[in-house]
């Protein structure tokens, strides 16, 4: 959303070179790229799991996309080729902000996925291919698209509204609670099943075959652990501004946190650039 604001406190905005910006978004938007690409074009990545991880790439393609977007829009503004009120250029800014906002409900809703998808490949292995089909992914992958972008629209569309903004709160925080106890409760799952696994007999293969899949399932989820941290890390900040905007917004002292916002979009533009360098050095790893 538009949330850069005038600063009337003594603490000056901080300023990022618009090349850094231009940098940013356009590396992110290669990588992710060439991640969606990747996954489509191999048709051993066609599993449910890969899926998901093509959707979250796809979403952050969508946000460095944004970015880019609305810097190459502030650079036509700022030499006099755009009217930074015209018409033509506020719907433009509606379009960027309901992408942005759809980028960040489609990353909850792919963490989401991608964590109840690790749950069940691990806790119910056996039934897994019974349980997520590829028809049921593609169906779940359609929900998320849809979802993700009537929300995005209506989020935009009535942000003024204090129901409008309560929901985006409730829904981040509901959410992010949802995928740390799914996290948590899997690994400390997972702790059982490795002592049961270290109590069966030596004797025979049975005991190997259970610990490297048990240990590829488990690298698979840490990996998508260091996924969802970074997207706290990297969006937090962000979201705390918003969140600023509507309970103090003309508090001296928010708006010094205020003055910080292009740091927080920096950041946020970072967690695109960051997460194909994690699929890269995890699997490797693996």
């Amino acid at each position: 959303m538009n949330t850069a604001s005038v600063n009337q406190s003594d603490c000056p905005d901080v300023k990022v070179p618009v090349p850094l910006f231009f940098t940013i978004g356009l590396v992110s938007l290669a990588e992710n790229f060439l991640v969606v690409v990747a996954i489509i074009r191999n048709r051993n990545l066609h599993s449910p799991m890969y899926c998901f991880i093509c959707s979250l790439a796809a979403f952050n393609t969508i946000a460095s996309l944004t970015k880019t977007w609305e810097n190459v829009m502030i650079v036509f503004a700022d030499v006099g080729q755009l009217e930074k009120k015209g018409s033509s250029e506020t719907k433009a800014d509606d379009v960027i902000d309901s992408l942005l906002c759809m980028s960040f409900i489609g990353s909850i809703f792919s963490f989401l996925a991608i964590a109840v998808d690790r749950y069940i490949t691990i806790f119910h292995a056996l039934r897994y291919h019974n349980i997520m089909t590829m028809q049921r992914t593609r169906a779940i992958l359609g929900v998320i698209w849809m979802t993700c972008g009537v929300s995005a629209v209506l989020m935009v569309k009535f942000f003024a509204s204090k129901f409008i903004m309560i929901c985006f709160v409730v829904f981040f925080l509901i959410s992010l609670a949802t995928i740390c106890f799914l996290y948590v409760y899997m690994f400390m799952l997972a702790r059982i099943h490795a002592r049961r696994i270290a109590a069966l007999p030596t004797s025979g293969g049975r005991k190997c075959r259970c610990q490297r899949r048990w240990g590829s399932s488990m690298r698979g989820a840490l990996t998508l652990t260091i996924l969802f941290g970074t997207f706290v890390v990297c969006w937090a900040p962000f979201f705390l501004h918003l969140i600023i905007i509507m309970v103090c917004p003309i508090n001296p002292y928010c708006e010094c946190y205020r003055s910080l916002f292009q740091l927080h979009t920096v950041l946020l533009m970072c967690h695109a650039l960051i997460d194909p360098a994690i699929y890269a050095f995890r699997s490797q790893c693996s």
